[in-house]
């Protein structure tokens, strides 16, 4: 079906309701507080009509699709100490600090199984955000199958800059999606999303600071003069864009759920108590917020379901 005839059916299909949206920030491993979070909807039986994930967003949001709280929670706990999983042997024997093959395919598909079939039939749509190397700018990927294809789009959104080789998909080189489009709210309100949830990882007053680590870029990534230039202003566009989520919150546009404070769990951890404390925070956070959170949603408004 050509995109202009599926475009016009989505259309049709949603005219009179209400859209709902959820928009997914990255961060390594402070995604555990948006886990949290997730966990604790999926649990309340919220469901979206679609899913924006960036990095760690997409990487653990993808669960929300295939319909599985706990399960992000569970592997990161049982394998954060497997030098397989996340580790400097890994990142100087593969070029990923955290393991491609073991991450993105061993456990989804062998030692915590991802439900592909509920993922496939949910019909939330599910996108993931990556960079373009060559150009700089975001590529948003609509994935409607968690099979290899799908799974390596997560792992390019999700692959960070040094730490990780790029990706190449559909003739493109990848790199993680928080370089160009950290969160992506105005993407889902220009596909027509009423009602966003935004959740974050950083606390509402950050200010990103400019990146120390851009003569190790300029040289690694010397080759393409674009994707040096977006991290060289990353954190302009990161600031830029927690303004707006933040004004669009107080226009009452988002849902911005965020951690009080700054997380104090790295990019990397080994400890599978850090893990469990960051996902409480982000469970609790959102337990407090909920009765707010469904007020906003407006699911009474029967337009909407």
């Amino acid at each position: 079906m050509p995109a202009r005839v599926l475009w016009c059916f989505r259309l049709w299909q949603t005219k009179g309701r209400i859209m709902r949206g959820l928009v997914l920030e990255g961060g390594a491993m402070r995604g555990m507080f948006t886990c949290g979070v997730t966990d604790f909807l999926m649990e309340k039986g919220i469901r979206f009509d679609g899913l924006a994930g960036v990095s760690a967003g997409a990487a653990f949001g993808c669960n929300y699709k295939s319909r599985q709280p706990g399960r992000a929670l569970r592997y990161n706990k049982d394998y954060c100490k497997d030098k397989r999983y996340c580790s400097i042997r890994s990142l100087l024997k593969t070029g990923d600090m955290f393991g491609a093959k073991f991450c993105y395919h061993t456990i989804p598909t062998e030692l915590d199984p991802f439900d592909e079939e509920t993922f496939k039939n949910d019909p939330m749509e599910f996108y993931a955000v990556a960079t373009n190397v060559k150009t700089g700018k975001p590529v948003y990927k609509k994935i409607t199958e968690a099979g290899y294809s799908g799974l390596e789009w997560i792992r390019a959104s999700s692959s960070m800059p040094l730490a990780a080789n790029i990706v190449i998909l559909d003739g493109m080189k990848l790199l993680d999606g928080g370089v160009s489009d950290s969160i992506p709210l105005k993407f889902f309100q220009k596909k027509g999303y009423d009602k966003t949830v935004t959740v974050l990882t950083k606390p509402r007053d950050y200010v990103k600071s400019r990146n120390r680590a851009m003569p190790l870029v300029r040289k690694k990534y010397a080759e393409y003069p674009a994707f040096v230039e977006a991290m060289e202003n990353r954190h302009i566009m990161y600031n830029n864009q927690m303004r707006y989520v933040l004004d669009q919150e107080r226009m009452g546009n988002t849902f911005v759920i965020a951690p009080k404070e700054t997380l104090t769990i790295g990019h990397t951890t080994h400890s599978a108590d850090k893990i469990e404390e960051t996902y409480r925070l982000g469970y609790k956070e959102a337990e407090r917020v909920f009765d707010d959170l469904l007020a906003y949603l407006d699911y009474g408004n029967k337009s909407g379901r």
